[in-house]
């Protein structure tokens, strides 16, 4: 069960990473395609935080850190000014980008577009991350050394229909929702970078959908996304 807590310090993961400015959002976090999504928002929207690195071995199974995230995975934050002004944390980077668009006001439309877009960061995280990362595992990490290729025929015939599927709906649109980044294009754009980084392109046929290509240079042009793929910074 996550901890309640009244102030930042008393959550226990601030033994561990304690805060320079307990007054920002805390991002616990690493620059994978998920983390990234997160990171972009954050600079997208100009809000003050505080990132910490969370090592994927070691960090992510620390007591400290399975006090925020019990599920073990980056990112997660922790907001000190929260709902009625009461921190809170939260993992889940879905969640962490409709909680952050419902606070600044930004990369959320609203009414029936709301849930249009919110729509598309499910498919994302139901689909496309899922599907992606196992391609990564089976093609470029210890998944290679697997004699049988049917699970990588699998995920790489998926993600190619997934591909599909974001090229067909960008067909006459710059973004996910027509003429407006949302948080659907920041959940979107890390992954299919993520094709490129795990060598992946030809596999699943990236250069061949049309409307995909000239999307992710347009999401990857902004300065924000530049930033967070950097965000924690690993070297540090």
């Amino acid at each position: 069960m996550t901890p309640t807590f009244a102030t930042l310090g008393d959550h226990p993961i601030s033994a561990r990473w304690p805060a320079e400015h307990p007054d920002r959002i805390q991002l616990y976090s690493w620059p994978t395609p998920n983390g990234i999504k997160v990171s972009a928002m954050l600079e997208e929207t100009g809000i003050p935080y505080e990132p910490h690195l969370i090592r994927l071995s070691g960090d992510v199974t620390s007591p400290e850190f399975l006090a925020l995230n019990p599920n073990n995975k980056i990112p997660a934050i922790i907001d000190p000014d929260g709902p009625d002004g009461k921190p809170m944390g939260l993992f889940e980077s879905g969640a962490i980008l409709i909680y952050l668009a419902d606070k600044t006001g930004r990369f959320l439309p609203a009414g029936a577009a709301r849930y249009e877009t919110i729509q598309w960061l499910m498919w994302q995280m139901g689909g496309v991350g899922p599907m992606f990362g196992q391609v990564g595992f089976f093609y470029k990490y210890a998944g290679r050394e697997i004699e049988d290729k049917r699970p990588l025929t699998r995920y790489a015939e998926e993600t190619r229909r997934l591909l599909n599927v974001l090229n067909q709906r960008l067909e006459g649109r710059d973004w996910i929702m027509g003429a407006d980044y949302t948080i659907a294009d920041m959940a979107l754009w890390p992954w299919v970078r993520g094709l490129s980084f795990y060598g992946a392109e030809e596999l699943v046929g990236l250069p061949g959908f049309g409307n995909v290509g000239p999307w992710l240079e347009r999401a990857l042009a902004r300065p924000a996304s530049q930033a967070a793929l950097n965000i924690p910074d690993t070297n540090g």
